[in-house]
Formats: C-alpha cells, structure tokens, sequence
C-alpha cells in the first residue's frame, strides 16, 4: 500500500479524502466510494499504486484528444477501479472489478518503468485513461511528474468529477485533458452517476482557467441524455467556457448493465453535430462512426478540410505551423 494524498485526519481514526467531489469521509478498516483508497489506523492508503490493469501505446486520437499532438502515439496505464458506477460503462471490466468481485488486480509497473517503456514505444506523451485517472492520483502524479522532467507530456482522460485541490496539485504536470460530459441533466447525474453534476462542470471551467488544454466528450446513449435540449445546453456551455474546445459526440452501443436500448441512431449523432455548429463551436467531431465525415478537422474560419481521418488513424494532415494551410487561421491546439 502507499499512503495517499490530499486527505486530512478529522478526528479519531476517520479521515476525509480530498481527491474527488465525493469528498469520502471513511472509517478506519473502511474504502472510499472508489473502494481503491483504504483507511488503516487513521492513514489513506491507495490500494493501486503502480498496480496496472492495462497499458498499451494508443494513438492519441483514441482518447479521443483531436487537437493534441495530432498523429502521434500516446502510452496509456490504468487501474482498477471508479468513483462512478455508470450502468453504460464502456470499460466496466476493469472500471467496475472492485465493485463487481471485489477483486484489485493489476501487476507491478512503478512510474520509471511508465516512462522506460513509453519511450521506448516512442511515444510522445502518456495518457492515464481507460478507468478514472483521479483515483489512482498518486500514482499518476508520481508518474506524469518524471514524464515531464524526460520532455514527455501528460493526458487525462476524466468523468472531471475531482477537487479543485487535485487540479491544482497535478496542474505542473498535466498539459491535457478530455472530461466525459456525460450529460446536461442533475436527475441523470444524481441517478446514474450517483454524482453531482455542478461539480463536473466546476471542474471543466477550472482546467480551462488552469491553461490546460480540454476537449469534451459525450457518449449519446438513448433514453438517458439524447434528447436535443441536453445536447444544446452542453454545447451553449461548452461554447461559454471557449469556443475553441472541441467536443467529441460518441455512439454508444450496447454494454453492460445497459442493454435495453439499441445504438444511438445516426441521425442523433448528426443533429448533434449541427447543433454544436450552431451554437458556435469551432470544432465538433463524431465518435464511434469510422468513416464519417465529422472525423475529420475542418478549419473554422474558412472550411477548407484540415486533418482527415478514419476511425483513430490520421490519414492526411494539411495544418502547417498550426495554421490552416488555405487562410492561415490559427488553429487551436497542443502542437498542431
């Protein structure tokens, strides 16, 4: 075990974690929401340290992060384990283990090797991803923090539910995100999530304000978040915190605990491109559809197809010196 960060002792032997919006308070003997964060005696221990689940070299289009580093390769870990149970959850093998089978697996993989490998793959960042980044924060903090002293950067992919204390404290060594926005309704976010909607979007303006870039995806899953209001109160936010930032409109299909709806109707994944166009968004990108157009990186000011894409890979690339190569817009970007 290895003691965690950003809790405090509040008495006795119960302590209060800081990491997530849950704020847990737990008992001595007793975990966290996540059940990967163990009280022992009055200290949080993390049950997952440099215990990993998954790693892989991924294009960093599959994060999906469109405007980060484009074409390049991004080495991805993961633990076990979530601060949300969601009943649609695309990756609940290894999300949902603890909850499901109470089992913590993973195998020995310190933060030297994260990096060791990563740059023997030849990758230009790492990406904790698959699961929720937050609650292994240690180990992704000790992790992205050599990453960015060998000139690596680092990538967060989040349901964006953690502290302000935990975007401070990662902030050094973060340089991007994508937060599951997973829908613009408090009933679906109390019920479904078990979460706090404000908290999720609290969170997406301060990684904003922190110049950490931020893409957003919302996975449409039928019945739960696809009727049009949502979609266009998630774009009218999205477009209010920056225009700029990409969002990500992903088909679900079928997982889980949730399989008594069928795919998300093409059509809804089209009337939700339109209307993150309409609402000013400069970039709004399909998901789980290869071969569609909205792959592909259109510029903004004149239209002219930038990056095309099919599925994950980068099939052509037209941005030089991150600049529309027609017009010579900028366009917004890590490296583009």
């Amino acid at each position: 075990m290895h003691e965690a960060m950003l809790y405090e002792k509040t008495g006795d032997t119960r302590v209060e974690c800081h990491l997530c919006r849950h704020r847990c308070q737990i008992a001595d003997g007793k975990a966290g929401i996540c059940k990967v964060r163990l009280n022992k005696g009055g200290t949080l221990y993390s049950l997952v340290y440099a215990r990993a689940i998954a790693r892989n070299a991924d294009p960093i289009e599959k994060k999906p992060l469109f405007h980060f580093q484009p074409g390049s390769d991004s080495f991805s870990i993961a633990t076990v384990g979530c601060n949300f149970s969601c009943d649609f959850c695309q990756n609940h093998s290894i999300s949902q283990m603890v909850h499901d089978c109470g089992e913590i697996a993973g195998e020995h993989f310190p933060p030297e090797d994260v990096v060791k490998i990563a740059k023997r793959h030849g990758c230009k960042s790492i990406s904790y991803t698959y699961t929720e980044p937050t609650i292994y924060f240690e180990y992704a903090y000790d992790s992205a923090k050599l990453a960015t002293e060998s000139g690596m950067k680092n990538v967060f992919v989040s349901n964006g539910f953690m502290t302000p204390e935990a975007i401070d404290t990662i902030r050094p060594y973060l340089h991007g995100i994508n937060v599951d926005l997973k829908a613009f309704s408090k009933e679906v976010y109390r019920k479904v999530m078990k979460a706090d909607l404000d908290g999720v979007l609290d969170s997406i303006r301060r990684l904003k304000d922190a110049g950490i870039w931020i893409e957003v995806t919302t996975l449409i899953v039928p019945t739960l978040n696809d009727d049009e209001k949502q979609l266009q109160q998630i774009a009218e936010f999205i477009a209010d915190v920056g225009v700029e930032i990409p969002w990500h409109v992903s088909r679900f299909h079928p997982q889980y605990q949730f399989t008594s709806v069928g795919p998300t109707p093409l059509g809804v994944i089209k009337k939700a491109l339109e209307i993150g166009r309409a609402k000013g968004l400069r970039y709004v990108y399909s998901g789980n559809v290869p071969g569609d157009e909205g792959e592909n990186t259109l510029c903004y000011n004149c239209e002219h197809t930038l990056i095309r894409r099919f599925g994950f890979s980068v099939m052509e690339n037209k941005i030089k010196e991150g600049k529309c190569y027609n017009c010579g817009a900028v366009i917004d970007g890590v490296e583009m």
